[in-house]
């Protein structure tokens, strides 16, 4: 069994105190605390999440991008987009997960972290290349993961499985040719919903 140096629901109570009406919401499941923030106050939580006394998260071990755009299908209204990051405390021996949602669903913008961990370099160009998040501040925010030429974010829940764009060979080029793509474009997006004890967890 993990062996906490401060307990979840004590964390949740000094994270609360320490950011006070900065804290949209903190819950506590399954031994995690989850925070949400406003994209207004994202950078500044951050920053005394990293520095002040009974946080002391100095390592910021994931960021991604979420689209919660088929959520509205059962009921859930609000942001499409929102980023998501896992805090670690080595002094507390404890995780923290701080989620924000980007105001602006056709230009979803939120503060880059870089100043504050520059692991999040990387993890912000992902998010950006897979959902089109922008992070303001980022010194080289491009693409990571897919080619310079390509069109669109393809981990955007609208987004096509055949793409926009095929490549192939041309022999009588003698190079690789980008053309729109000549099969019939998909989009299959399957519907699941997490059981709260799935596989006997908890």
């Amino acid at each position: 069994m993990t062996s906490f140096a401060i307990q979840p629901e004590d964390l949740r109570d000094v994270v609360a105190r320490t950011l006070g009406d900065k804290a949209r919401s903190l819950t506590v499941s399954l031994g995690e605390v989850t925070l949400v923030v406003a994209a207004s106050d994202y950078l500044s939580v951050m920053e005394k999440l990293r520095t002040a006394p009974g946080c002391r998260f100095d390592q910021l071990i994931d960021l991604c991008g979420v689209d919660y755009s088929t959520y509205r299908d059962v009921g859930t209204d609000g942001p499409r987009f929102a980023v998501v990051s896992h805090l670690q405390s080595v002094e507390l021996n404890q995780r923290l997960r701080v989620r924000v949602c980007c105001p602006d669903d056709d230009m979803p913008v939120v503060d880059s972290l870089t100043g504050v961990w520059s692991g999040a370099n990387w993890f912000e160009r992902e998010a950006f290349d897979l959902y089109g998040i922008v992070f303001t501040g980022h010194d080289d925010l491009r693409r990571i993961l897919t080619d310079y030429g390509f069109i669109g974010h393809p981990f955007r829940k609208d987004f096509p499985l055949s793409g926009h764009v095929e490549m192939r060979y041309d022999a009588e080029k003698k190079r690789v040719v980008y053309q729109p793509v000549t099969i019939e474009p998909r989009e299959i997006t399957p519907r699941i919903i997490r059981e709260e004890n799935y596989g006997g967890l908890h």
